[in-house]
């Protein structure tokens, strides 16, 4: 199986450092339809849209903006970065996906996550402490809505069913294929390990050593539940990039983006954030050398997704920074990656 290269975003709503403006949610919410055309345009194959329910985060509604996409895309996977199996409601998970499957045409999968902001749960009923309980019950229950016509339930954390059908059934009779997302959660692994379903590493923000220990036990417990030898179990992951044409000019261009984006905040200097995780910036030939040995971390896999516009950098640079990944990046990442 090929490996797919895409784009991801996380919707966030920045000021521009130079300028100290800030984009209207309109506008920002815009240009992540107009990043994901672009993207089309360039050669990925996937786009992924986080969901978010605080500021400065914009993406509350993913199946809204991914299915305006499928409107005017006609090759592009959707997906997602991720949708929180933790506070939805599995039942509304089930109807809203398999209805975007219908409206993409199939092309389209979800990634799900517990998500990382602990205000969030309260605001929709539940407690942060029961994070794993919920994401490990609630996907229980949206893997029978997709492939059973009636389905009885009694959990712990919602309502009874009793013969209840999701509608729309799934296109075809086929369930949208599942991503499991995590960045510290061993169970989570576990989870997507005892489905069958994809793993993925969110590849940011942390020590690629970290990311390696979570999908080396996903493969190993994969293999255990018999899907497969370890080495064919569905692994994708995250990474962050900053590419032009000289190494110095994307680093003097990007800093103060980087001093912008309040999870770096913390970590040290651009250089150090560089040295230890993923984010890389430079010219193509560093992205590619970069993107290649992550295979050194998480052996053969199968979706390499890229973060591009975070930190409020301009949709302009965004997109120029789509054209150069996909004309001077991805063609080499593909080739090698098969090699």
């Amino acid at each position: 199986m090929p490996v797919e290269f895409g784009i991801f975003s996380v919707g966030d709503l920045n000021s521009d450092p130079h300028t100290h403006a800030v984009r209207s949610e309109h506008d920002r919410i815009v240009d992540i339809t107009r990043i994901a055309k672009k993207a089309e345009e360039c050669g990925f194959d996937v786009f992924a849209i986080g969901e978010h329910h605080n500021p400065p985060f914009v993406p509350s509604s993913p199946t809204t903006i991914l299915g305006y996409i499928a409107g005017q895309t006609s090759t592009l996977t959707l997906s997602t970065s991720t949708t929180l199996i933790t506070t939805n409601d599995p039942v509304k998970i089930a109807e809203d996906y398999a209805m975007l499957q219908h409206l993409c045409g199939g092309r389209m999968d979800l990634m799900l996550g517990r998500g990382n902001t602990a205000e969030v749960y309260p605001w929709f009923g539940k407690d942060i402490r029961d994070g794993i309980a919920l994401a490990i019950e609630n996907y229980s229950l949206l893997h029978r809505l997709w492939r059973e016509e009636k389905v009885d339930w009694d959990g712990r954390f919602r309502t009874p069913l009793t013969g209840f059908t999701s509608v729309p059934r799934p296109l075809n009779g086929t369930p949208p294929f599942v991503w499991h997302g995590s960045i510290r959660s061993p169970e989570i692994a576990e989870q997507a390990a005892f489905y069958g379903d994809g793993f993925f590493a969110n590849n940011l923000f942390m020590p690629m050593v970290h990311f390696e220990r979570l999908v080396r036990f996903y493969r190993e417990r994969y293999e255990h539940y018999g899907h497969g030898p370890a080495d064919a179990a569905i692994v994708g992951a995250g990474g962050q990039t900053f590419v032009r044409k000289d190494s110095q000019a994307a680093l003097k261009e990007y800093r103060p983006y980087f001093d912008n984006t309040m999870i770096y905040q913390s970590q040290g200097s651009l250089e150090d954030v560089m040295a230890n995780t993923s984010l890389t910036v430079g010219s193509p030939q560093q992205v590619i050398d970069r993107y290649l040995s992550m295979k050194q971390y998480y052996g053969r896999y199968s979706r390499q997704l890229f973060l591009v516009d975070n930190g409020g950098i301009p949709i302009e640079t965004v997109l120029e920074q789509l054209e150069i990944l996909g004309t001077e990046v991805l063609p080499v990442l593909r080739r090698e990656w098969e090699g």
